[in-house]
């Protein structure tokens, strides 16, 4: 298409820009639509058997999400106090009018059952209207465990508002439920509330998200301008790059809305990573055009030039780093996998956009509004020529040195942990995050934990035998100290088996014989009204014991399963009923697993990939081990900070891996394409790799300090998992400059040796 002689006409360039212009500010309506959503289940891995296992355990009693608690603190320190236990009586009734609630329980709708002379009766738990009774209440309150951590707080200074919202309940619907929970207490004035539960969750962080999305936005664009000022010290120049960038970031924006996309959390790194991409992609476009001019080349041969030599290898560079991201594809997780698409296409987007534009407005500019003084390329020159002087005369210390850094990787690595925990993945600041350390703290918290038992036989949950054995494990599964506010069937009949004999105040006791429990079995129902779960199936033939366990990490509660697991074998009748450790958390908890075994299936493709483009690109199997060897090294370096700093291997983090290779293996790209011009040219290989340090070198040193700085700007995120993505990029990225500038001219020596053409 383009060869020496290649005009464009200049009408036909502006035409050209403006047309872009146009179609981006076209584009923009469509961005405005594009909205968040944050839904758990699309975090569940995909084809896990004990996945399917909980969809069908939920099918036959309910989400184990399927709440929003409200937490009132008392003014007056103790919720013993008439005005208090007004404002919780009101709290209550109001929200049973919320939007998608079905039930709601405080401790001022609880019945207490109890035995007269005449037969079992009923009263409030506490005589809200009574000072009197506030002593006995509070004895009555505190007597069980079936309401301290539930409904109260183990101090008396705060009580709970149980809302039981629809089961799966949706962004939108989330929204018009918090809404009306907010629209009430700015309405009341009530100064103390928290908030804990799934809708909550959804609308909170979606909102922390999009706040994320624009304050790295405009973030990223200043220091890109900050950095590009620098390294040009021209405002023309730095103008158009940035234009370049902020259209290819709007039509990234609009090809996700055009296409009905949702933005996930990990949405806030798409504007960091296209304007990161879009700026490297500027910085070789726009040197290579400079240093043309700066030659007294005509504007339209370093069009040419900027497009033979720089073109090609960075649209090569621009494909392998969609690669890296595509390699996302593997992962269990949707939002994962989505992430990967969306930012291999918007790095697509970027180079086409960035390349016409760029170029074309480049060509339109007088010179002496692009070019500074020399004395910035006399700089790098002069550290260009030490850095290939030492690759050349140091080339054994460097492979040792590699040897080191090896070692020492492997020694990280072995630390790796999976040990993810819910609260660091909180954004911090947020009322979402400190609400959720409230629960945590003051109640049972928010993760669920649940052993299902599925009988096998026909005799089912509702018997003396099935219940006293539920009670068993029952006893045992509350033993643990992270496990929290236990419920079962059997813990029903124990709370009865208390008001049958006549003091509520008494320890409960499951009921000594199969006549008693009989007896009391008529009057489960009535007991049934204070339990919010749903605890036996319709048929019978299902139970659960539930509960919620303290955020302690993925990797403890799995070893706590195990516990449960070796106890289950050991003390239950395991041929009667199937037992099996399950909850939302547990399921989510499980794509710690399988984020180690998508990690390595994804770059595994990548690198297989990869190698067929160089295959493709340089036409020598040889020039395959100069391109990614060297790239190994900086997966290694990531790899071991995770195990150095103590930072778990969780789904977020995982796609570090993905963003290191693909731009990791461009700096090999546009090294080994410039030396293969160069060398094609008649140089030796020494010269060859001098004029590709000069030139390629200097290109990959800016656009790493870019890329470094540009990860860095993760360091104002909200969001811990983004933040921790951030540090590891840049300081990966750094690593990933220095193995390519060491390793590869090592290497090319070597192949040039190999194959006589030294």
């Amino acid at each position: 298409m383009f060869n020496e002689d290649f005009k464009l006409a200049r009408r036909t360039k502006v035409i050209i820009l403006l047309a872009t212009v146009v179609l981006a500010l076209a584009t923009l309506p469509f961005v405005a639509q594009l909205r968040f959503n944050f839904d758990f289940e699309k975090f569940f891995p995909e084809g896990d058997e004990d996945l399917e296992f909980f969809l069908d355990f939920i099918d036959d009693f309910e989400t184990d999400d399927n709440f929003l608690l409200v937490a009132l603190p008392a003014d007056e320190g103790t919720i013993f106090d008439t005005t208090y236990l007004q404002k919780v009586r009101s709290f209550s009734a109001a929200a049973r009018d919320f939007p998608h609630v079905e039930r709601v329980i405080s401790i001022t709708d609880v019945q207490i059952p109890y035995r007269t002379p005449f037969g079992i009766a009923s009263r409030n738990l506490i005589s809200h209207n009574r000072p009197e009774r506030f002593r006995s209440d509070s004895l009555l309150l505190y007597s069980s465990d079936r309401f301290v951590g539930r409904l109260v707080d183990r101090d008396a200074t705060a009580s709970l508002v149980f809302i039981k919202n629809i089961d799966n309940i949706t962004i939108d619907q989330s929204q018009e439920l918090v809404d009306a929970l907010k629209t009430y207490i700015e309405e009341e004035e009530i100064e103390q509330w928290h908030v804990l539960g799934r809708a909550f969750f959804q609308v909170e962080i979606g909102r922390a998200n999009l706040m994320e999305l624009l304050r790295s936005t405009v973030i990223s664009g200043i220091l890109v301008a900050i950095i590009l000022f620098f390294l040009y010290r021209k405002v023309k120049v730095v103008f158009i790059s940035l234009v370049s960038i902020a259209l290819s970031l709007i039509f990234f924006l609009g090809f996700l809305a055009i296409t009905g996309r949702e933005l996930s959390v990990m949405a806030a790194l798409y504007p960091v990573i296209m304007i990161i991409v879009g700026t490297s992609d500027v910085i070789h476009i726009t040197t290579k055009y400079l240093d043309e001019i700066a030659r007294g080349k005509t504007r339209d041969f370093a069009v040419y030039a900027t497009v033979k030599e720089i073109g090609l290898a960075t649209l090569m560079t621009s494909v392998t780093t969609a690669i890296g991201f595509a390699s996302l594809l593997t992962s269990r997780i949707e939002p994962v996998r989505e992430f990967g698409v969306n930012a291999a296409a918007g790095v697509l987007i970027a180079y086409f956009t960035i390349v016409v534009f760029t170029t074309l407005w480049l060509s339109l500019s007088p010179n002496h509004q692009l070019l500074r003084d020399d004395r910035g390329r006399y700089f790098w020159y002069k550290w260009m020529n030490w850095l290939y002087s030492f690759t050349k005369h140091k080339s054994r210390k460097i492979w040792y040195g590699a040897f080191v850094v090896l070692v020492l990787c492997a020694i990280g690595i072995s630390q790796i942990s999976t040990n993810y925990k819910i609260e660091d993945n909180l954004p911090r600041g947020e009322k979402v995050t400190e609400d959720f350390h409230y629960f945590e703290n003051n109640f049972f918290g928010f993760r669920p934990f649940e052993i299902a038992i599925t009988y096998k036989d026909e005799e089912g949950a509702n018997t003396f035998r099935s219940m006293e054995e539920i009670n068993r494990l029952e006893e045992h599964f509350a033993s643990y100290k992270p496990i929290k506010s236990v419920s079962s069937p059997a813990s029903l009949f124990r709370f009865l088996q208390q008001v049958n004999s006549g003091s509520l105040l008494d320890g409960d006791e499951f009921p000594p014989d199969e006549a008693s429990f009989n007896s009391l079995a008529r009057f489960a129902a009535m007991a049934a009204s204070i339990e919010p779960n749903i605890l036996v199936s319709e048929n019978g033939m299902r139970a659960r014991i539930s509960s919620n366990i303290d955020d302690i990490g993925a990797d403890s509660i799995k070893r706590l399963s195990n516990s449960i697991i070796e106890f289950i074998h050991s003390n239950m009748d395991t041929s009667r009923a199937d037992f099996q450790i399950t909850g939302t958390g547990v399921i989510v908890d499980k794509n710690a697993i399988y984020v180690r075994e998508n990690l390595l299936q994804g770059l595994g493709l990548a690198v297989l990939l990869v190698s067929i483009l160089m295959m493709f690109l340089f036409r020598q199997p040889l020039m395959l081990f100069a391109g990614l060897l060297p790239n190994l090294f900086p997966l290694l370096f990531a790899a071991a900070l995770l195990g150095w700093f103590g930072i778990e291997l969780e789904a977020g983090v995982s796609i570090v891996f993905a963003i290191v290779f693909g731009i990791a293996v461009d700096d090999s790209i546009h090294f080994l394409a410039k030396y293969r011009l160069v060398r094609g040219r008649g140089y030796t290989v020494d010269e060859s790799l001098l004029r590709t340090f000069r030139e390629t070198g200097k290109a990959l040193c800016l656009t790493t300090i870019v890329l470094f700085f540009g990860f860095l700007v993760l360091l104002f995120s909200n969001n811990p998992p983004s933040l921790t993505v951030g540090i590891l990029i840049s300081s990966t990225l750094i690593s990933a400059l220095a193995f390519d500038m060491m390793l590869i001219p090592s290497i090319l020596r070597w192949i040039e040796k190999r194959t006589g053409r030294f």
